[in-house]
């Protein structure tokens, strides 16, 4: 018998159940889009894995390529907030702490689970329009970071005072370059090799000397 609108279920309401069946289908999109694949994915089955009906899937998703958008979001906001609340923590260290600060709050955001860098910078990668739209702001959110950072050692004498946003668009490639590489090895590559690497780029990246400076 369907359940009555607003009606408890052994204690837990309506809506507290229908974020448990999207947090269910969430993670099964996690394991089956990196493990059998974003294409090959059926919905069929992330219904089956997370226990929940087709038609529950279609109350919270309009299809396949919806799940994929959020969990891409979702990794991106995490590693962001994680980044943001360490960096608050070093608010007045120097520039080469605060960015292996950011460099190792990311990686460990991104690289503690190698499903999260392996479904966004390997399965979500041109898979559509949307995707594609989605992924190009986030370089920007995260190439203006940088920026932030590289202007505010500016500020302090460390670098040069220059434009950063190319530096930075091309700071955010070379992240993506490393943790594609990191991902596409078993065992992985040591997180902590990543991490170094990524810092010591931003650090050469930020400080470097241009003609016109």
């Amino acid at each position: 018998m369907p359940e009555e609108p607003g009606r408890m279920y052994r204690g837990v309401g309506p809506g507290r159940r229908r974020a448990q069946r999207r947090e269910r289908l969430l993670l099964a999109a996690l394991d089956e889009f990196t493990s059998t694949g974003y294409q090959s994915t059926k919905i069929a089955e992330l219904c089956t894995r997370a226990g929940v009906s087709t038609r529950n899937f279609y109350e919270e998703f309009r299809g396949k390529e919806d799940v994929l958008l959020a969990l891409h979001a979702r990794i991106n906001e995490l590693a962001m907030a994680r980044v943001s609340e360490e960096l608050e923590r070093v608010a007045e260290a120097d520039m080469p702490t605060r960015i292996g600060t950011l460099v190792d709050a990311f990686v460990g955001a991104v690289a503690a689970d190698p499903r999260l860098p392996r479904l966004n910078y390997v399965e979500a990668v041109g898979v559509s329009p949307a995707l594609e739209a989605q992924h190009q702001e986030w370089v920007g959110r995260w190439a203006e970071f940088i920026s932030h950072e590289a202007a505010r050692a500016a500020e302090h004498g460390i670098a040069p005072a220059r434009d950063y946003r190319l530096t930075a668009i091309a700071l955010v490639g070379a992240v993506t370059g490393l943790l594609r590489e990191w991902q596409a090895h078993d065992p992985p590559t040591p997180a902590t090799a990543i991490a170094e690497e990524m810092t010591g780029i931003m650090i050469a990246a930020i400080t470097r000397k241009v003609a016109d400076s």
